[in-house]
């Protein structure tokens, strides 16, 4: 590990809540939110000559709604590991619980947004085989513990403001059953960052937007989300105190925050893993980062190293793995290439660190309350 790279480790680990127990939390984004819903559809966007590269290729070329064999071979893979108290690993799935309705927008003529509850768009992409089954048994078998990600993984006033104005680049992806396909749009805002704001005027819609996804996670689930990470970042603080009042005890922050105010402006926050806010919520951090769908770099022996550090400054090892790593919906050699990286990171891990616990991220902010 280069000198870089430890100061780097040290700085990410150097503040926040300590432990001397070695554990693990896997934290994965993005289950339940649409992506690409075929290889057609990819291809199609690929001849049309757009996003042929860059950040968002894995995701177009390899991210889906997971279907069984993805959920099965991924469970299968972590009901292999057991810890010091003999648990298995843990996916904490920060889960979109819903997606666009496109049929009811285009009977709109775009003028108004639908969505569907995530179970639906499972149903429409693979019929009696939905996997929604097997979310339920990871749940119970205690290695896939769905927590909240959004209502959508989609700014949908700014998608709705493109498709109103029949923006080339959107329709287009609109016609292939996906609101997009890169990670830039005409606004400046990413359609991926739901709680990005265009102007205050939006607070109030992001305010409901939270307060039903949080309602329809229960309704779906059985039981009340008490964790969330909002997509892909931007969000307004002010927000925090509509998911405190809806149940959200834990929320994911960045250590250094850009929080969006509006018409472009951003002010910075600082945050530390364990810090408390005024509405009794506590920060997670991430601190270690398993991507192994990206190519090009050794992920096991970078998040062994990640690992290592965190343990050192007395850290919860907490893996940002996001849920294209594990899918073979589209390319099953995604999903063999990132389930053979995940068992030789967890067997690795156990076998340099034996008193290893896997917790999720729920029990992680429980000791931090705790303390």
């Amino acid at each position: 590990m280069s000198f870089n790279n430890n100061l780097r480790a040290f700085i990410r680990n150097s503040i926040g809540w300590t432990t001397n127990r070695k554990i693990i939390i896997i934290e994965s984004d993005d289950w339940g939110a649409i992506r690409m819903p075929s290889t057609h559809a990819f291809d199609a966007i690929l001849k049309k000559g757009l996003d042929s590269s860059g950040y968002s290729l894995r995701y177009n070329q390899y991210d889906t709604l997971a279907n069984k064999d993805d959920l099965s071979l991924l469970f299968e893979v972590l009901s292999t590991f057991r810890d010091v108290n003999d648990n298995c690993p843990i996916i904490t799935a920060l889960t979109i619980v819903a997606n666009p309705d496109f049929n009811k927008i285009r009977d709109s003529e775009f003028n108004e947004y639908h969505y569907e509850p995530f179970t639906k768009t499972l149903e429409r992409y693979y019929g009696s085989d939905t996997p929604f089954p097997l979310w339920l048994e990871g749940i119970q078998n205690k290695i896939f513990l769905p927590q909240f990600h959004g209502r959508e993984h989609l700014n949908v006033a700014v998608w709705m403001k493109a498709l109103k104005m029949n923006d080339v680049d959107a329709r287009f992806a609109f016609d292939q059953g996906l609101w997009g396909f890169n990670n830039s749009h005409p606004f400046g805002i990413s359609y991926l960052a739901a709680f990005d704001l265009d102007h205050q005027k939006q607070l109030p819609f992001q305010v409901e937007i939270i307060k039903d996804g949080l309602r329809l996670f229960k309704q779906l689930f059985g039981y009340s989300a008490s964790y969330f990470v909002p997509p892909n970042g931007p969000f307004n603080n002010q927000l925090e105190s509509v998911a405190a009042s809806e149940g959200i005890r834990f929320i994911f922050a960045e250590k250094i925050q850009n929080e969006p105010i509006g018409e472009g402006r951003m002010k910075k926050r600082y945050h530390y893993p364990g810090q408390l806010n005024q509405h009794g919520q506590y920060y997670i951090s991430r601190n270690c980062f398993f991507e192994p769908s990206e190519l090009g770099k050794d992920w096991v022996d970078s998040c062994m190293n990640d690992i290592n550090s965190a343990f050192r400054c007395h850290k919860p090892a907490v893996i940002s793995s996001h849920r294209v790593n594990y899918i073979g919906a589209l390319d099953v050699t995604n999903r063999s290439n990132g389930l053979q990286q995940l068992r030789l990171l967890l067997d690795r891990a156990l076998k340099i660190w034996p008193d290893v616990e896997f917790l999720s991220s729920v029990d992680l902010g429980e000791l931090m309350g705790q303390s």
